[in-house]
């Protein structure tokens, strides 16, 4: 008797799977955001979008998903772009699909002081669902200067988006990891208007701290224009004493900018005020994104490996 009642549980719910609709999904294929909204709960939605690694000419499909319980979002995807990608890289491995889950604190709080980056930590997850991870963990006289400087204190880290860096990242400065996981390391260039926009960039992400990061325009007086970094480069010329790499300052490495209060339009850790809102903003220059926490990483955030 029991045995029969479970097999026709088992039929039932078969039948009711089998005629339940599929999961809707917005399409999000090469869209560009508008969406200004600073509480992640307002994306909870499915996504799905197609792209194509153009050198390995390879099809992929995007998966994520964004859910909330008023308190934090939980970001879910599989770690493909919504964008075509590896035109102009040089990937040392191919992308892989990924199982990441972050959660991110919707009603963000600012710390006593700002967080410092760490390789121990992804930085950010942007809306298409690919993560943001700033810091390479090469220096300059550490192994081949591309992997294996573990130590935050070590002195001359390379930026990875410097020209001359080599760090083979695509158009959307991005690359992948040993393990195939495609991550930026500043401007995702496919997810906001990058010519001219009429508004302020939207929200394109959120930081591991919950506080969300817009695209590169700034509303100032009417005039709609990239906002500026408030690092810049040192002057002269790096000390060239062993296992000092000399040379000028030119952005090679992150020691060659220094924050200067007001020089630019944004914070520390690369963050300004909007229209009461607090959020990181898109760079050109260093740092790209972000220089620091604001408030505190979720632990969610924290790499596995």
């Amino acid at each position: 008797m029991i045995w029969a009642q479970v097999s026709a549980i088992g039929v039932l719910a078969l039948i009711l799977a089998e005629a339940a609709p599929a999961v809707a999904h917005e399409d999000i294929t090469d869209t560009l955001l508008t969406d200004r909204f600073a509480n992640c709960a307002a994306y909870a939605d499915t996504y799905s979008a197609e792209a194509t690694d153009i050198q390995n000419r390879r099809q992929f499909s995007a998966e994520l998903s964004i859910s909330t319980d008023g308190d934090s979002c939980t970001i879910r995807s599989n770690a493909v772009p919504n964008h075509d990608f590896n035109t102009t890289g040089h990937f040392v491995t191919p992308l892989a699909e990924q199982v990441q889950v972050y959660s991110v604190p919707a009603n963000p709080v600012a710390a006593s002081r700002p967080t410092a980056l760490s390789l121990q930590y992804d930085n950010a997850v942007f809306l298409n669902g690919v993560k943001l991870d700033l810091m390479a963990a090469g220096c300059f006289g550490v192994r081949d200067g591309r992997i294996g400087c573990t130590d935050m204190s070590a002195p001359y880290r390379y930026d990875p988006l410097a020209s001359n860096a080599g760090f083979g990242a695509d158009e959307h400065n991005a690359h992948t990891q040993p393990d195939g996981t495609y991550h930026y390391h500043g401007n995702p260039m496919a997810l906001f208007d990058q010519d001219n926009p009429a508004a302020p960039s939207p929200v394109i992400g959120f930081a591991a701290d919950g506080f969300p990061i817009f695209g590169s325009y700034i509303e100032d007086n009417g005039t709609i224009r990239p906002a500026r970094s408030s690092y810049r480069l040192r002057t002269g010329n790096r000390p060239s004493g062993p296992g000092d790499p000399g040379g000028p300052y030119d952005g090679t490495f992150v020691d060659d900018w220094e924050y200067v209060v007001g020089y630019g339009d944004l914070d520390q850790c690369n963050g300004m005020v909007q229209n009461g809102v607090y959020g990181y903003v898109i760079t050109e220059t260093y740092p790209h994104v972000m220089a620091c926490y604001t408030g505190t990483p979720d632990p969610s955030f924290r790499k596995r490996r």
